[in-house]
């Protein structure tokens, strides 16, 4: 008994040591059409990289920027900054809850933070988080906190490319990496913000959707407010501008409205400023520099008389 127990130890070690050798070697050169299951993409699009690094030598904020590609490319810190505001943006592209939360327990503390501005977009709450998680497991530290994501997200892809990174920091292979402030249409702008390079959306019909929010990202969000509220910080949920052809889309927009407004203080802003599809937007998703100016400018309006 004593012996199959022993045989089994060494089984079992020697497996996990050829699993991890082979997904290191497999992550490192076989070519990206090989190798679905793993997903490391240092210095991807969003400038998250850039972002992470500089926040890691960021002092105290008057505002935390918290959200999806909505966020980074919707708050410019510039404009907050000629206003009177240092302000910080911790916004990933597809930024879930699930997400959220990881970056929170990393660098709430140090920007300590007088008012949290979460941008929340109907969709990130319908995501597995599986997108952003890559995102944020090649491009920041590894910790205990990536760890609980992957387990949260339970997916396969999220658990091997978290591996490949845990090594890829192990034996030091990021170091020497830097990431260019412009790359193509977009320029990183300190703060967090991503300005691109000014482009006009061309709209048209999108087929109707409903929001349909998954429980455990609910969860995720649920537990993000009472993070906020224990820190007796001010929390205000944001609902940026986007295309009215993409808001028209969706079918329940009143119950996401309802929903967000049961957590804290809320604002659509598709309700509050009107903007013009073809002359404020880049895309379908996303406000051209014309629309986040005139976007923000309304926010610090409301912050003012707050």
């Amino acid at each position: 008994m004593k012996k199959y127990i022993s045989n089994t130890i060494l089984f079992i070690l020697f497996t996990s040591l050829f699993y991890l050798t082979l997904l290191f070697l497999w992550g490192r050169y076989a070519p990206t059409i090989f190798k679905p299951t793993i997903s490391y993409h240092l210095g991807s699009q969003g400038h998250l990289y850039s972002r992470l690094s500089e926040v890691k030598n960021y002092g105290d904020v008057d505002i935390l920027f918290l959200g999806s590609s909505h966020a980074y490319r919707g708050f410019d810190t510039r404009v907050f900054q000629k206003n009177g505001y240092k302000s910080f943006n911790l916004g990933s592209s597809s930024q879930t809850p699930a997400q959220t939360k990881v970056l929170l327990n990393r660098y709430f503390e140090r920007l300590n933070p007088k008012l949290v501005i979460y941008e929340v977009y109907p969709t990130i709450f319908t995501l597995d988080g599986v997108e952003s998680s890559l995102d944020i497991i090649a491009n920041d530290k590894n910790d205990s906190e990536s760890l609980k994501m992957a387990l949260k997200i339970n997916n396969i892809k999220t658990y091997n490319t978290l591996v490949y990174a845990f090594m890829n920091d192990l034996f030091g292979f990021n170091k020497s990496f830097s990431e260019s402030a412009v790359k193509g249409s977009d320029k990183y702008v300190p703060g967090g913000y991503v300005e691109k390079e000014i482009g006009f959306y061309q709209p048209s019909e999108l087929e109707k959707k409903e929001i349909s929010i998954l429980d455990y990202q609910l969860e995720n969000f649920s537990e993000i407010v009472q993070l906020v509220e224990n820190k007796n910080i001010e929390l205000i949920l944001v609902y940026a501008p986007i295309p009215k052809v993409n808001y028209d889309s969706y079918i329940n927009t009143g119950y996401f409205d309802s929903l967000m407004s049961r957590y804290s203080e809320y604002y659509n802003f598709n309700e509050i400023i009107s903007l013009d599809d073809s002359l404020h937007f880049q895309d379908s998703h996303h406000l051209n520099q014309n629309g986040v100016n005139l976007f923000n400018e309304k926010l610090i309006e409301i912050l003012n008389q707050k």
